[in-house]
């Protein structure tokens, strides 16, 4: 035992150096794969499609107003955190919504005939009147579910904007949707 604790050999250099880089780089491996699996956990599953998008500007009544439908086609529930066009924020109180998760939106969206007030609106969506809610808050959107969502008064558009192209942006917790389109003259 005595000549064993006594011996001079060991490890070589070229031995130990071999494992301190596998060792390491199996490390960052692992640490590679479960950040990339917590990444992709958390954002992959949020989407939404944006479509049958309109602005109008009522050239008999002075006002404008933006339309379109969106559908929550991932895989969790989303939270609608704002509405921007030409990146100025709606006032929640110019938003108003319809939710449903039986209805599939086909039909083009059309322009009211008066200014949205109040804290509802009746509106013919697909063929039936709809009531509008008024938004007070952030909006959700469960999985699956189709959102027709109009706004009064987007940004300053007017009459000298018939024509011209404006964005319009939907802000979720991770993400952003983003269209353009043509100010288009109403009625």
């Amino acid at each position: 035992m005595k000549n064993l604790l006594k011996s001079k050999k060991g490890l070589s250099t070229v031995v130990t150096t071999l494992i301190i880089l596998v060792v390491s780089v199996l490390l960052a491996t692992v640490v590679t794969f479960y950040t990339i699996n917590i990444t992709t956990n958390r954002t992959q599953q949020e989407s939404l499609y944006m479509s049958k998008l309109h602005i109008w500007y009522n050239t008999t009544g002075g006002w404008a107003q933006a339309a379109f439908v969106l559908i929550n086609t991932g895989g969790k529930d989303v939270v609608i955190d704002k509405i921007t066009a030409r990146s100025q924020t709606a006032n929640w109180s110019d938003v108003y919504y319809w939710r449903t998760n039986t209805v599939t939106i086909t039909q083009d969206l059309t322009v009211t005939p008066t200014q949205l007030n109040g804290t509802s609106y009746d509106h013919t969506i697909q063929g039936s009147t709809r009531s509008l809610t008024q938004a007070s808050d952030d909006v959700t959107l469960k999985s699956g579910w189709t959102i027709v969502i109009y706004v009064d008064s987007p940004d300053s558009v007017g009459q000298n904007d018939v024509g011209t192209p404006v964005e319009i942006t939907v802000f979720t917790a991770n993400a952003h949707w983003t269209q353009e389109v043509n100010v288009e003259a109403a009625q």
